[in-house]
């Protein structure tokens, strides 16, 4: 029965995430194709269709793929970028990967181990899985936050199984994402200044 479970949770994420990869594909080469990414006046005209509801769609979406992995991060940090500018698109970012970080805790602390696993990547969960042993668990886990390179996403999983208090885990997210954020959007603006124009 729990390989069942296992099965169908895999074959969800797996194809939301090729789903959701494609769609980003998709877009992004219509954004080329269209200047959408290289021109003020296009990406000004596309945004009008969503009007002030555009940031609230963007942070709903930032929230989903921490949860379940629609597209990869990196990918909705250069949108943002790209879509709102380097302030708005840094905030935007920041507030929705804040709620997914939250909602994913939540959810592992309601749903226990058996979820985690069932929803993680077998290697990254075989990886991290054993930090939950370690007395310092809170401040590894602080410092993956920090770091832009970390499978931040489930280490939130993980922190909701942990002894972790949720008042500990907000203010380290809150503290900790936005530097890791940053250097997403320092990095993501300078390859979209430099390179896209030559697309």
């Amino acid at each position: 029965m729990e390989y069942v479970q296992r099965s169908r949770w895999n074959i969800l994420i797996n194809g939301s995430t090729i789903a959701g990869l494609i769609i980003t594909v998709l877009f992004f080469i219509y954004g080329i194709q269209t200047h959408l990414f290289t021109s003020q006046a296009a990406l000004q005209g596309f945004l009008q269709y969503f009007g002030w509801f555009a940031p609230v769609i963007f942070i709903i979406f930032q929230a989903i793929q921490v949860v379940l992995p629609i597209s990869p991060g990196s990918i909705g940090c250069v949108g943002g970028i790209l879509i709102f500018g380097s302030v708005q698109g840094f905030i935007y970012n920041y507030i929705g990967i804040c709620i997914g970080s939250m909602v994913a805790f939540l959810l592992s602390r309601r749903y226990g181990i058996s979820y985690v696993n069932n929803i993680s990547n077998k290697k990254t969960f075989n990886k991290y899985i054993g930090w939950l042993k370690k007395p310092s668990f809170e401040r590894l886990f602080a410092t993956a936050i920090f770091m832009p390179i970390a499978p931040d996403d489930f280490l939130c999983y993980m922190a909701g199984i942990s002894k972790m208090k949720f008042k500990k885990f907000i203010l380290i997210i809150i503290l900790g994402k936005p530097f890791a954020i940053a250097m997403y959007s320092l990095m993501l603006n300078l390859i979209a200044q430099r390179i896209l124009p030559l697309l």
